[in-house]
């Protein structure tokens, strides 16, 4: 009989140096500055606080519920800990440099669990809750808790995947008003209203091309092909002046010979 090995997902329950080699080939745990342990089933994470110059961190989809080993880690600037059972994030508060921080799909229950980072200032991306996966944080139904967020933290340029500031902000604002102008009403007995037919931006012989412009094009055509053939014409005749030239001068370079 043939046996099919079917490879299953490694499952670990804490983070250990010898995992943590493994699985970046780095010897050295201090020269790790990349790790991803995504969906592993960790709830311990052990002696990742030995990662002291670690830049971009993901531990989505495990069991993880204290962040307190990450305090060291003060070059992280990428934290994903998404899908895991974490209610405090007080641990993180010292993470310095964090720039981008993913804690959808936990137990976040109030702002008051946030404040604690209001001492990071580089911070520039939080998310709690992403419609994607249906990750989203008890929080979360506070209707305000988004204006809030933006009050706390007023470097903040994109929350919840939402750019909120700099290039694109102007667009998910017009999305998002669209969507409440529809939500507030603007079906009128389950049916949208007639509208007035639409006219066309152009002319409908806009995009042809006429006529006249193949004339145009045809004589700047003819207009090139004169000026080629008569830049040829004086590349011949000052190659022959120069050839003329060149023999003057070697023959009057020439010693003089006299006769006896």
């Amino acid at each position: 009989c043939n046996f099919k090995k079917n490879k299953k997902t490694e499952r670990v329950s804490k983070v250990t140096a010898v995992l943590l080699k493994s699985r970046t080939g780095e010897f050295d745990l201090e020269s790790i500055l990349f790790l991803k342990l995504r969906g592993l089933g960790i709830y311990d994470l052990g002696c990742i606080g030995d990662c002291i110059n670690l830049e971009r961190l993901d531990l989505s989809g495990n069991n993880i519920t204290n962040l307190a080993p990450l305090s060291s880690l003060r070059l992280l600037q990428i934290l994903n800990v998404s899908a895991n059972r974490i209610s405090n994030l007080e641990d993180i508060s010292s993470c310095d440099s964090l720039q981008s921080l993913n804690v959808a799909g936990n137990l976040i229950s109030s702002i008051d669990n946030i404040h604690c980072l209001q001492s990071l200032r580089k911070l520039e991306n939080i998310r709690l809750k992403d419609n994607t996966y249906n990750y989203t944080n008890p929080v979360c139904k506070n209707s305000s808790y988004r204006n809030i967020l933006l009050e706390m933290f007023p470097n903040i340029r994109v929350l919840d995947g939402e750019r909120v500031v700099g290039r694109g902000s102007d667009l998910y604002k017009l999305c998002k008003d669209i969507d409440e102008t529809i939500k507030a009403g603007f079906y009128r007995n389950g049916q949208l209203p007639e509208l007035p037919g639409c006219k066309p931006w152009v002319d409908n012989d806009f995009w042809e091309i006429k006529r006249s412009n193949n004339s145009i094009i045809d004589e700047a055509y003819k207009q090139f092909n004169d000026v080629l053939h008569e830049c040829r014409l004086l590349n011949n005749r000052a190659t022959h002046v120069i050839s003329q030239t060149e023999r003057s001068l070697s023959l009057k370079n020439q010693p003089k010979q006299y006769s006896v």
